[in-house]
Order: C-alpha cells, then structure tokens, then sequence
C-alpha cells in the first residue's frame, strides 16, 4: 500500500470537497482497508460518462487497496431521489427497479474491479425495518435541517409539494451508512447533504464518522451545461465505439482537459506537452478501450482517421435499398431512416448546413430527392446512410 501522502494525492485529484481531511488522514495512517461505499438508485439503466466521475474515483482507492461496497438502492429507488427536484418524483415500482439494476451493475463493471468490489442491497435491512426503528430514525432530524437543503428550500418558498416520504430519502441514505459502518463515501456534489447525513446518523450511533469525498458535476460535449441525456449533451458508455470517438473528438481543448483530470488516472502536465488533436484522439482511445478493448479503440481511431481526416466513408454505412418512392422529400427520408427523431430536428439541421447528400450539403427544407440511383445521406459529423429505390 502506497504511504499516506501518495494515497491523499490520488484520492484529492479532481475533488471538489473532503469531509474532513484530518479524519481522512487519521484513518490512512491505521493501515487497514477502507470501507469505501458507493450507493446508487437504479432509476434508470443507462450510465454515461457523467456517472463514471464517481467510478473513476473508486477504482483508483481500489488501486490503492481499500474496498469499495457498491450499494444497489433498489429500495431507495421506489422513493426516488429528491435531490436537485422542483417536483415530488413518480415512484418506480420494483420490477423496473430489478431490471435496471441488472443493466446497471453490468455496466459498472466496466470501471469497477469486480473482485475488489462488494456488492449489496439496501432493502436487505431497510425492507426489514419495524415501525419503531422508522419512528426513531425520524427523530434522528429536524424539518429545519431538511429545508437546510437548496431543493427542499426552494420549494417550500414556492408552495411546491414536498412530501414526507422525500423527507426519509436522506435518512435512509444515511442509515445505509450506519449499518454498513462505512468509512468512507462519494458522490457527486448535488449529494452532499445526503452524504454528511450519514456522518451525523453514525456519529449519533456511537460510530466513527465517515469521511466524505464530492466531486463535480461532467459537463456535457456541449462544454456548458451538466452531461444529461434530456440535454442530449451525453457520451453513453453502451453507445457504439466510433460513436464515442467521435464525440469525445467533437469536445473543445478546455473540456478534454477537464475530461482528463476526471477520467484518467494520467498526469496532467504530460497531457499539456501534447498537440491538442493528439490528446484528444490519445482520450478517445483510452475511454474506448475502458467500455471495450485496446483492439476495438484501435479500429475506431483508424476509421475516425478514415472518415474524417481523408474525407472517405465509414465502410458498414447502413443501407434501404428498397424504396418503393423514387422520388421523396429530404425531410420525410430523414424521419423514415431514422437519422432524426422529428421533423423540427430535421429542419433545424439542414438550416445549421448540416445535412448533405452524396456531399453537396443541402440548405433547403422542402429540397426533393430523386433515389433512382443509389444516394448517400450525411447527418452531422458521423451519422451516415445510403437508400435507392426499388427497381
């Protein structure tokens, strides 16, 4: 294991807050293991590079030898995180729970050492709860520390329903913390007050507090705003590779930066003796090889390479070859391949000159298009498509 400082500086990388660090000293300087817990509600089953900040953590204090308890919230779940909500969230129900929270752990897995990890589920012990321990837990905090939190605040100054059963989503949060006897936990910076309710709950508990790591909030390739897929500012770590490359190769110089303190594990100042274009493709393959391997980072830099610095076409580029239309309007052929998801979108594309066909780049949105012949369509930077009329 490495010494105290090497450790702190590892794990200090990328932090926006440490809870404190005296404690965080005091519990490395003992030698022994961690107990480092990670919990996370399966809400939804897609995870994008937003989410591997926190992974990316955890697998370097795995590297350094301290065990990481991945908490599957499937119980939490069915309450739904109130953090960062203008409104009282839909409950999912228990079958959706289960089904992401199989998508989840497998994709997690990407990142994470699976035999370094432990893995649990906190309606193991908070399904179990009898009333008197949910009467007790309750009175672990008062309603003036819940509106403490900024959502919560916000909306009691605006009339907007908080229900109580959000009120109990911290504690439980904090509860998981006491029973798991946790030394550690991280998260993003939106879950720092569910993070030092776990303090306060073990402290009150007779234990000794855990220590709290945040980190910031990935902003999307737009470079702006926080990396979300309603934004559709988002790298999925599912996506196919050459899409991933491409994106990562479509971010600014400043935010491949961000991206690579975040990340990787590599040092920084190496990373600034690079041309900019070499780091960024140098990032791409390494995020790819992460969700896949060296091989297939290596194909989709070649093809990325191939498309864009030769100007040639991607070799699988999908094919309708079997139009009864011979001649049809651009808009509607992007709708019924699937290159857009509404007409809006597609209008908005072909003013922003972004929609070309056999490489004349198309600005008219009530353009026709003759398919007698075979067309191929380009939307964007990577999404291509080749359609011909039936014969």
């Amino acid at each position: 294991m490495k010494s105290v400082n090497e450790q702190l500086e590892i794990i200090k990388r990328g932090l926006v807050e440490l809870i404190p660090e005296k404690e965080l000293i005091e519990k490395l300087r003992s030698g022994r293991p961690l107990k480092i817990k990670w919990g996370a509600d399966p809400s939804a089953p897609d995870i994008h590079l937003g989410h591997t900040v926190v992974l990316n953590k955890l697998r370097q204090l795995q590297d350094l030898g301290h065990e990481v308890i991945f908490l599957v919230g499937d119980f939490t779940a069915m309450i739904g995180d109130p953090t960062g909500k203008s409104e009282t969230r839909k409950a999912l129900t228990k079958k959706e729970v289960e089904t992401n929270a199989k998508t989840y752990q497998e994709q997690v897995f990407k990142i994470l050492d699976k035999k370094k990890t432990k893995v649990v589920f906190n309606s193991t012990w908070l399904s179990k709860m009898a009333l008197m321990d949910l009467v007790k837990l309750a009175s672990q905090c008062t309603v003036a520390r819940m509106l403490e939190r900024k959502d919560f605040k916000e909306r009691f100054k605006n009339e907007s329903d908080i229900s109580i059963l959000e009120f109990l989503y911290p504690l439980f949060q904090g509860h998981d913390s006491v029973y798991l006897k946790a030394d550690l936990e991280v998260g993003g910076t939106d879950q720092k007050f569910n993070l030092l309710m776990g303090r306060t709950l073990q402290q009150r508990a007779g234990f000794e507090p855990q220590v709290v790591l945040t980190l910031p909030l990935l902003e999307g390739t737009d470079g702006t705003n926080k990396m979300s897929k309603s934004l559709d500012n988002y790298i999925g770590i599912t996506e196919l590779p050459k899409e991933i490359f491409g994106k990562i190769m479509s971010i600014s110089d400043g935010l491949m930066m961000r991206y690579y303190e975040l990340l990787t594990d590599l040092p920084l100042e190496g990373i600034k003796t690079l041309h900019p274009k070499e780091a960024k493709v140098q990032l791409a393959k390494i995020l790819v090889a992460r969700f896949y391997d060296e091989k297939t980072a290596a194909q989709a830099a070649s093809e990325f390479n191939s498309v864009f610095a030769q100007k040639n076409m991607p070799q699988d580029i999908p094919q309708k070859l079997d139009f009864i239309e011979k001649e049809v309007k651009l808009i509607d052929l992007l709708l019924t391949i699937k290159l857009v998801t509404s007409k809006a979108e597609a209008k908005r594309l072909i003013h922003q000159g972004g929609v070309s066909v056999d490489g004349v780049v198309i600005n008219d949105e009530n353009a026709m298009l003759n398919i007698n012949e075979t067309r191929t369509i380009r939307v964007g930077k990577r999404k291509f498509y080749q359609v011909k009329a039936k014969q």
